[in-house]
C-alpha cells in the first residue's frame, strides 16, 4: 500500500459537537468525505485548511507537521501547501480570471509575469483561455467552478480540498463539469479531499468514500463495497436500500421483537438485512402457500418515485416498497391502510454487523 501523504487526525470541539474523524490519502487518490448536513464534513476540511485549529490530533502533510496541538505546532493556511476551491468559489469580484489564478502563486513569493503565466497556462488546462479577462459576474457557473479549480491548482498543492464543488451548478451544467472534474483529479499527483452530500458527485469523483455522521466516520471503502454493504440507515438511504440489524441464527435473522425474517446468506451474530424497496411486494391480505417474509403493515405515505411509486410503511419494521402506478390503483393505497408485505428470501442480503 503507498505511503499516505495526508496523515490525520482531526479533533475538534465546537460547543456540544466534537469531530473526530481519522483521515489518510494517499498520492493521487481522491477520498470524498460525505454525510448528512451537520455531520462535520465542513468542519474536517476547516481543520485540513488551517482555518479552525484542532483541539486535539494532528495533520501531517507529506512529512511535514501543519497541526499538532500537543507541540504547539500550528502553520497558518497561507503558508500551506493546500489548494481549497470553496462551495461558492469565493473569486475576487474586482479581478479578472486570469489575475484571480494568479493570485494563488502571488501570494507564495512568485513574480506578477511569472504569476499570470502560470494562470494562462492552468486557464488554457481548464477551457477558458478565451475568458482570461473577464470578470466573475461575467463568468457562467461552469464556467466559474473552473477559474476557482485552476486558482487552486496554480499553486501545485501537495493537497487539494474541495467544499461541494458542484452544489451551485444547474444539473446539465453539474453533469458536464463532474466529467471535467475527473479528468483534472485524476492528473493531480497530490491528495484530494472532496467534501459533498451528493453520493453520484462521491461515486463520479473519488477513489474512496469515508461516511461521516455525527462527527465520526461510520463506513468507509470503495463506492462498490460501501454501496453494497451499507451500515448506517443514512447510507441505506444514499443507495436505495432497506436497512436493518438483527441477530443472526442460520437463515434466520430477527429485526424486531416480533419480526424474524428469512434470508439468503448463512450467518450468526449480530446482522445487517438489505433488501430494494423494488423486492417488497404489496397485498390486500395475507399472501398463502408462499415462501416469502410476509407481515402486517400500515401506509404511512405515497408518493411518485421516477416510473413508479413509493411507499412508505409502518409496522414491525417500517419499510420503503417501489410498486407500479397500477398496482398502486389497484390496491388504492391512501395513508392509513392496512395491506400485507412480502418480501423474498432470495432477494435478501445479509452479512454481519462488525468487521
Amino acid at each position: 500500500m503507498t505511503a499516505p501523504l495526508l496523515d490525520a487526525r482531526l479533533v475538534v470541539d465546537r460547543g456540544a459537537f466534537r469531530l473526530e474523524v481519522p483521515l489518510r490519502v494517499a498520492p493521487g487518490e481522491v477520498v470524498a468525505l460525505l454525510g448528512p448536513n451537520g455531520a462535520g464534513k465542513t468542519t474536517a476540511l476547516r481543520a485540513l485548511a488551517g482555518l479552525h485549529p484542532l483541539t486535539a490530533g494532528h495533520v501531517t502533510l507529506d512529512g511535514a507537521d501543519l497541526d499538532r496541538p500537543a507541540s504547539r505546532r500550528w502553520v497558518p493556511t497561507e503558508r500551506r501547501p493546500i489548494g481549497v476551491v470553496f462551495q461558492d468559489y469565493l473569486l475576487f469580484p474586482h479581478l479578472s480570471a486570469l489575475d484571480n489564478v494568479a493570485f494563488g502563486p502571488r501570494r507564495h513569493g512568485v513574480d506578477r509575469r511569472a504569476a499570470r503565466a502560470t494562470a494562462r497556462d492552468w486557464l488554457g488546462r481548464v477551457g477558458l483561455a478565451g475568458q482570461a479577462h473577464r470578470r466573475p459576474r461575467q463568468l457562467s457557473g461552469g464556467q466559474a467552478q473552473r477559474v476557482a479549480l485552476a486558482r487552486a491548482l496554480a499553486v501545485t498543492p501537495s493537497l487539494l480540498l474541495l467544499d461541494e464543488p458542484l452544489a451551485a451548478l444547474d444539473a446539465r451544467t453539474r453533469l458536464d463539469t463532474r466529467a471535467e472534474l475527473h479528468r483534472h483529479l485524476s492528473a493531480h499527483p497530490g491528495a484530494t479531499v472532496l467534501v459533498t452530500h451528493d453520493p453520484l458527485d462521491a461515486l463520479a469523483l473519488a477513489d474512496r468514500l469515508v461516511i461521516v455522521e455525527g462527527g465520526r466516520v461510520v463506513q468507509e471503502g470503495d463506492g462498490p463495497s460501501v454501496t453494497a454493504r451499507p451500515r448506517t440507515d443514512y447510507v441505506a438511504r444514499l443507495v436505495g436500500l432497506n436497512l436493518y440489524r438483527g441477530r443472526a441464527e442460520g437463515h434466520a435473522v430477527r429485526v424486531a421483537p416480533e419480526l424474524t425474517l428469512t434470508v439468503a446468506d448463512r450467518l450468526d451474530g449480530e446482522a445487517f438485512v438489505a433488501f430494494r424497496p423494488a423486492a417488497v411486494a404489496l397485498h390486500p391480505g395475507r399472501p398463502e402457500g408462499s415462501p416469502r417474509n410476509t407481515w402486517a403493515g400500515t401506509v404511512a405515505g405515497v408518493q411518485r418515485h421516477g416510473d413508479n411509486v413509493r411507499v412508505q410503511l409502518d409496522g414491525p419494521i417500517g419499510v420503503a416498497a417501489d410498486v407500479t402506478p397500477a398496482a398502486a390503483a389497484q390496491l388504492r393505497l391512501i395513508p392509513g391502510q392496512q395491506v400485507w408485505v412480502a418480501v423474498k428470501a432470495t432477494e435478501t442480503h445479509a452479512y454481519p454487523a462488525t468487521g
